[in-house]
């Protein structure tokens, strides 16, 4: 089961189409959907957050605690809609893009890709591009 929620911000978007995707991209890479919750958040809480947990001092788009067992991906998954707007504004994209990318962003660390060498995160940005496609295919 995919949820969504959001602490002290005003912002809201089609939750039922983005889980009903962001399910098909978990089918897609062979895992079982479990239990991820999106936490839609400001810059504030998102940094507290980073500080917090991984002892980084900097702003992020996003942060995901990977609770996954086995093949079932379980998750929260926290997301500055701050930075993703600021993001989308630097990479000249829409910002309904830019969530795009983020969301499946996470779910494609909890199935295994990474992003810290460059090898990794050209093969993450290909994977985006991939699943993101799947977001406009009728179903």
């Amino acid at each position: 089961m995919i949820e969504f929620d959001y602490k002290d911000i005003e912002f809201r978007f089609d939750e039922e189409k983005h889980s009903d995707w962001l399910s098909e991209v978990i089918k897609t890479e062979g895992k079982t959907e479990g239990e991820i919750t999106y936490l839609f958040c400001n810059d504030e809480h998102l940094h507290k957050l980073n500080v917090e947990f991984l002892n980084h001092d900097t702003l992020t788009d996003i942060i995901t605690f990977d609770n996954t067992i086995g093949n079932i991906l379980n998750a929260d998954i926290c997301i500055s809609v701050d930075r993703v707007r600021d993001n989308a504004n630097d990479f000249k994209v829409l910002f309904v893009e830019e969530l795009k990318r983020v969301l499946v962003h996470g779910v494609l660390h909890l199935c295994g890709y990474k992003d810290k060498t460059d090898v990794e995160a050209n093969l993450m940005r290909s994977k985006e591009e991939e699943k993101i496609a799947l977001f406009h295919v009728e179903r």
